[in-house]
């Protein structure tokens, strides 16, 4: 069993910085990988950006690629999402989830996530 809960999230306007932390329970947190999710109104849930085991394996979804840094620190049991140059399309509702059944490799469909946390609302103003 693995337990997440998401924090970081607030109203920023469009250009700022944010960073959104993940801290994990559970099951040993440096065996599994991690991955960011978003689902802004009227819209299905994307992946945004996934991390292995180690971090140092990485994979962002086009739309954040240059703007978005995945990382985690293991000794912390947390995960983050850097988020820079913010857009109002960025605007969503944001989720970690937890794939404890691979190391390696990040993966980005959500199903293969088992674990997720209840999510942290980011807000960009235009």
């Amino acid at each position: 069993q693995v337990q997440l809960v998401e924090s970081g999230g607030r109203l920023v306007q469009a250009g700022d910085s944010l960073r959104l932390s993940c801290a994990a329970s559970g099951r040993t947190f440096g065996t599994y990988a991690m991955g960011w999710f978003r689902q802004a109104p009227g819209k299905e849930r994307e992946f945004v950006a996934g991390i292995n085991w180690s971090g140092g394996r990485t994979y962002y979804a086009d739309s954040v690629k240059g703007r978005f840094t995945i990382s985690r620190d293991n000794a912390k049991n947390t995960v983050y999402l850097q988020m820079n140059s913010l857009k109002p399309e960025d605007t969503a509702v944001y989720y970690c989830a937890a794939d404890v059944t691979r190391r390696l490799v990040v993966v980005t469909t959500e199903y293969e996530y088992e674990y997720w946390g209840q999510g942290t609302q980011v807000t960009v103003s235009s």
